[in-house]
């Protein structure tokens, strides 16, 4: 059945979408894609391509000589742009018009217990935005840690390069992110261990000088050592640079 041209809603979902599952995976068996198709009413193979349209124009695939689907609407453009100007914004209102396709009420995207009064829209749009920001690193590490390995969900977090607090307006920026076992996060939070613009591990004196065996195993060993990049969503090296000049304790 025929299907008018995608709305800017529909992009938005979709981009939304895009940035959540890894790009190796944007085909009509997704479960994800298939999902969103019966949302939006449209076939797996049409979100598919919008999703390789929108591909088409990321410039971290771009860098790497990696084409999505070409021939794509002046509003994938203008979708791509505002978005990835506006992170923040743009992420809850993807999840926003998401749940709205589906019939359910955006907060189910975050915890069930909310706040009284007038924080509560404001606590709705935070862990909204949280989930997306942890959905889209783990996408673009392939779930796994950026400087071991690991790949196992549960033991993995999606870490902020500048912090949370000290930055609002890229609190949801996937160029902002880190995939980081827990250990080696809450050690990158500390500033026991940062990544350098040319996304190589440093980890602080105070772990080297440390002659504990477990902290050889952990810290000691990946000194130096060059981080798995994303398939995209790239850590931006001014982000980096900012967390090794405010928040690396060298020492």
């Amino acid at each position: 059945m025929y299907r008018a041209n995608w709305t800017r809603d529909e992009l938005v979902i979709a981009f939304g979408l895009y940035c959540k599952i890894p790009f190796g995976r944007i085909h009509i068996r997704n479960p994800q894609i298939i999902e969103l198709a019966k949302v939006l009413g449209r076939t797996p193979s049409a979100v598919s391509w919008k999703l390789a349209n929108l591909a088409s124009l990321d410039p971290s695939l771009q860098k790497r000589n990696i084409a999505g689907a070409a021939h794509g609407a002046k509003l994938d453009k203008e979708v791509w742009d505002e978005f990835s100007g506006n992170w923040n914004k743009l992420t809850f209102e993807s999840e926003r018009l998401l749940a709205e396709a589906a019939g359910i009420p955006v907060k189910e995207a975050a915890e069930t217990t909310f706040p009284e009064g007038g924080m509560r829209a404001a606590t709705v749009m935070v862990r909204v935005n949280q989930a997306f920001f942890r959905s889209a690193i783990l996408a673009a590490y392939d779930g796994r840690c950026c400087i071991t390995g690991l790949a196992v969900p549960a033991l993995l977090n999606a870490s902020h390069i500048i912090p949370w607090k000290d930055d609002a307006k890229n609190r949801t920026n996937p160029c902002n992110g880190l995939c980081l076992n827990a250990i080696h996060d809450r050690a990158f939070d500390f500033g026991l261990l940062t990544v350098t613009p040319e996304h190589r591990v440093r980890i602080s004196r105070r772990l080297l000088r440390d002659k504990d065996p477990a902290v050889k195993a952990l810290f000691s060993r990946y000194d130096g050592r060059k981080i798995t990049l994303p398939s995209r969503f790239q850590p931006d090296p001014q982000f980096l640079d900012y967390h090794n000049r405010h928040v690396f304790a060298a020492e």
